[in-house]
């Protein structure tokens, strides 16, 4: 089974902890991108990243220097948002360490896709960002299907706790043989399945967590994730997505 997640906008450098202990497997066309991106003035740039004058400030200092070999950061170590609070890899044990070096995918508009290990640096690039590198119109088509035919070239079986943003990349080019299931957390309201953005977050990075936890190797046995108050509810799921409701 392999895990996809999305990215955090809010990175870190964190070398104290572990190391890498390997690089991006699409490193070279990162390295396009980074070329696309260092072309672009500062007014440019704010608009792809669609952010306010501090952030851009920061990310386009940190383009300027960027080297993609240097100062690296275990991936699941260098994203701070709510997701990766919750998962809290940096108290994992060893064997939990293990099980997401072998299990998780973050799915990331500048690297492709990333191996909890992998070494990065701090960036911003979302995946919808319409950069245009490559000869490509924006990053969806930039990167084509390589990131499914990678994730699925050794495993069949997908669990899917990544935002649409990120996980369109990759559904599109599903085939029948590969079993892919994409978890739902939400709380039900006047008969409706309500999603907050934010508490979804915290329960997907709560789910990974229990799987590594749990060395789930099998999608069916996410069904007995309950985390934070969320139960699985069998009459509103199907083969193709579990959903989770609290409360």
């Amino acid at each position: 089974m392999q895990i996809i997640i999305s990215p955090a906008k809010k990175m870190r450098i964190d070398n104290d902890d572990l190391a890498p202990a390997g690089e991006p497997r699409f490193l070279k066309d990162t390295e396009i991108l980074l070329s696309a991106l260092k072309q672009m003035q500062y007014d440019e740039l704010k608009n792809l990243w669609q952010c306010n004058d501090e952030i851009a400030a920061l990310n386009y200092k940190r383009l300027q220097s960027m080297r993609l070999q240097d100062n690296l950061t275990p991936a699941v170590l260098a994203y701070d948002g709510i997701q990766y609070q919750y998962m809290a890899p940096r108290v994992f044990e060893n064997a939990q360490l293990d099980y997401v070096a072998e299990h998780l995918n973050i799915l990331s508009g500048f690297y492709g896709i990333l191996k909890a290990m992998d070494g990065v640096v701090p960036y911003r690039l979302e995946m919808q960002a319409k950069l245009q590198a490559g000869g490509y119109k924006n990053l969806y088509d930039f990167w084509g299907n390589r990131l499914y035919l990678e994730l699925t070239q050794k495993d069949k079986s997908i669990l899917n706790l990544a935002s649409k943003e990120y996980s369109k990349a990759v559904e599109k080019y599903l085939t029948p043989e590969v079993e892919y299931v994409t978890c739902v957390f939400g709380m039900l309201q006047e008969g409706k399945i309500k999603v907050k953005a934010t508490e979804a977050k915290m329960a997907r990075g709560e789910m990974v967590r229990w799987c590594a936890e749990h060395n789930v190797l099998q999608i069916e046995t996410v069904k007995n994730f309950d985390h934070l108050g969320y139960r699985y509810q069998e009459d509103k799921s199907t083969a193709e997505k579990f959903v989770f409701l609290k409360g």
